[in-house]
């Protein structure tokens, strides 16, 4: 396996702890996001959208990281990182979608890049601009764990899921753009759980090859 990442980019991170969970290794190939080496001709064939992770499995060439991991969870069933009831695999991905569909993509650096270049604002503007999405969709996912009694010492009882796979990058860039998480009790009790995981720490941006 070769898994085409950077090493801050949240969807690569979430693949990397997935990985890792599993017991598995891709050999790393890093793309500079801020200069742009995600539009090279040959990324570029491999993944039309310019954005990271592809994973390259035998053959296959995977992107989206939520679809990335489903992979990973079919080829590698164990250990699972869904529930085996169905109202509980349902209930750990939405927790994962509410991050990855609606808070994410609003604040990707395409988005920010936009926000600055063709909008103008400046940075203090698109800090505003990313605090504010992030606080929007961490109170529903706090209110999502703190509110269910299915949520243990991690999202789902005390076993890693899909959900503390989304969960933790999310938490790692709202502490980079200075969100104040104190509203957040349940969301940071559970991300410092889940961060004292090997698997989670092993996958930290600030751990990588290319980290700056």
């Amino acid at each position: 396996m070769k898994l085409h990442g950077y090493f801050r980019s949240s969807a690569a991170y979430r693949v990397r702890i997935a990985l890792n969970l599993k017991g598995l290794t891709a050999e790393p190939a890093y793309l500079h996001l801020r200069k742009g080496e995600q539009a090279a001709p040959a990324y570029t064939a491999l993944n039309p959208q310019k954005l990271v992770p592809t994973l390259e499995d035998e053959g296959a060439v995977l992107t989206q990281s939520l679809a990335i991991i489903e992979y990973l969870e079919e080829r590698h069933p164990h250990p699972a990182l869904l529930p085996a009831d169905p109202a509980d695999r349902a209930r750990v991905r939405a927790i994962a979608l509410a991050i990855a569909c609606e808070i994410h993509p609003l604040n990707n650096l395409r988005v920010l890049n936009h926000l600055r270049d063709r909008l103008g604002l400046d940075e203090a503007a698109r800090n505003d601009w990313y605090r504010h999405w992030v606080s929007e969709g961490f109170a529903a996912v706090e209110a999502m764990l703190a509110g269910d009694p299915r949520t243990g010492r991690l999202c789902h009882g005390d076993t890693p899921t899909l959900a503390d796979v989304v969960l933790v990058p999310q938490v790692y860039n709202a502490e980079r753009f200075a969100v104040d998480l104190a509203p957040y009790p349940a969301i940071r009790r559970i991300a410092q759980t889940a961060r004292a995981l090997d698997a989670f720490a092993a996958a930290d941006p600030d751990r990588q090859p290319d980290a700056e």
